[in-house]
């Protein structure tokens, strides 16, 4: 089912069409609460609700709506605006384009870097594990990344040979990230545990995210200690660093260009060029560049700019 993109009177025939396919007694209860997030008053839709909205295009587009107002206070726009751009890929039909789906696993993710930019700038796979049993018959390494290939944001760093969090690891086997997420990309993929090891020898090396538009890497976010300090900057494809963050406040650290930085931006560049907007996440150590993932909506399309004007300064930087 084709959609449109999201505006208020698309909202409210999206909460007609989801009200009305629901076969429940408490319809008008529903209809209620949705409504209400058109009325300036921030409310949440219950976890109940959520499970029951349909997990097809119509119920994705619906929390999406949601979940967008609850972090912006407003509903997207077919604007270039950072969030805006990142809405409309998750909530039209390019979010489950096969390329996207296919860069979205980790483990597909490593062919198609090796296919356009060579299997050098890949971070190594020690192993993939298909199942519980296999990973209990396997010997981890002392140090290393255990993560699941099909979702985000979940990941164990073995340490000094210490112990291994089995329970957790099963429970990734269980997870369909979509279903938290609603990023339809993530539907499909099959569960599966990839082992790599530490990057440069390191557990937390430096973290940098092209963001990319139309094959040019134009903003790039700068994490360090990532798990330990956190601390993040902004800069432009010239290094100016700029005075907005996401989500995290600003570091007041120096973070300084990396020597190979004119061969990261040419490496983001050729992975970018398939995609509309995406972005590209590298490892350096300044002389070697590694990837790491290539992220279809950032933050889920939920990430605040502290300030909120510097979402224009760098929707200007990012769409100019």
């Amino acid at each position: 089912m084709s959609l449109p993109h999201l505006n208020y009177f698309g909202a409210t025939q999206i909460i007609d069409q989801i009200t009305t396919r629901l076969a429940c007694s408490n319809q008008n209860i529903i209809k209620k609460t949705l409504s209400q997030i058109f009325m300036n008053q921030k409310v949440r839709i219950p976890s109940v609700l959520r499970r029951l909205t349909p997990y097809n295009r119509l119920g994705d587009k619906l929390i999406c709506l949601h979940d967008f107002y609850m972090s912006h206070g407003r509903i997207a726009t077919n604007k270039l605006i950072f969030n805006d751009v990142l809405s409309k890929i998750k909530t039209t039909d390019e979010i489950i384009n096969p390329l996207r789906v296919f860069v979205t696993d980790k483990e597909f993710a490593k062919l198609f870097v090796k296919a356009v930019v060579g299997d050098q700038h890949n971070v190594p796979t020690l192993t993939m594990l298909h199942s519980m049993d296999e990973v209990m018959k396997y010997t981890f390494p002392s140090e290393c990344c255990i993560k699941p290939t099909h979702a985000c944001g979940h990941v164990i760093f073995r340490k000094n040979g210490e112990e291994i969090d089995f329970k957790k690891i099963e429970r990734w086997f269980d997870l369909n990230y979509y279903r938290v997420s609603r990023e339809a990309n993530y539907k499909t993929l099959q569960p599966k545990i990839i082992v790599e090891p530490f990057i440069f020898g390191v557990p937390h090396p430096n973290d940098y995210k092209f963001f990319c538009y139309k094959g040019s890497p134009r903003l790039i976010k700068v994490i360090r200690d990532r798990f330990t300090d956190y601390g993040c900057k902004y800069f432009d494809d010239k290094w100016v660093e700029q005075d907005f963050s996401i989500t995290h406040e600003k570091s007041s650290k120096p973070i300084h260009r990396p020597g190979n930085f004119k061969e990261m931006l040419s490496i983001a560049a050729a992975l970018s060029a398939y995609f509309s907007f995406v972005r590209i996440d590298l490892y350096s150590n300044g002389d070697k560049c590694l990837v790491g993932e290539i992220t279809n909506c950032s933050e889920n399309a939920g990430g605040q700019f502290i300030p909120k004007s510097g979402e224009q300064v760098a929707s200007n930087i990012i769409f100019r």
